[in-house]
């Protein structure tokens, strides 16, 4: 007759299924992290923004209002404030935004270890890129 010890059964199931619930408990007990949604959402914010801008009627003379703004550095000037107001309605309130053009730029100077969303227009006169983050 053998002499070894062996393990029943229902022990080892009961190992199993206590080592299964454990890991269950454990899992909600901590949880899991959430999907940092942050930056899709201030991409389709800076998008929206993009969008808006790029189809407006210019006011003075150019194809759209960011080919207007982007061809020379005077009309820059002369609509850089009429721009800055114009994407401070179109945002939200609590979003901060700087646009960005080969000619200059509008907007809040953006802060170091923020999360930033961003979307480009591309013009004949160049590309003009619009960020926005939390204020």
């Amino acid at each position: 007759m053998d002499s070894r010890a062996q393990l029943s059964l229902p022990a080892i199931e009961v190992g199993v299924g206590v080592v299964l619930v454990v890991g269950v408990l454990t899992t909600f007990a901590l949880g899991v992290p959430d999907a940092d949604t942050r930056e899709p959402q201030l991409d389709a914010y800076a998008e929206d923004a993009a969008t808006v801008l790029a189809g407006e009627s210019p006011r003075h003379g150019g194809a759209t209002r960011l080919a207007e703004v982007v061809r020379t550095p005077e009309r820059f000037e002369r609509e850089r404030d009429a721009l800055e107001r114009r994407v401070d309605r179109i945002l939200p309130d609590n979003l901060l935004f700087r646009v960005e053009t080969p000619q200059g730029a509008v907007g809040y100077e953006r802060p170091a270890g923020v999360t930033v969303g961003s979307a480009t227009v591309t013009t004949a006169s160049g590309d003009v890129t619009i960020r926005v983050w939390y204020a």
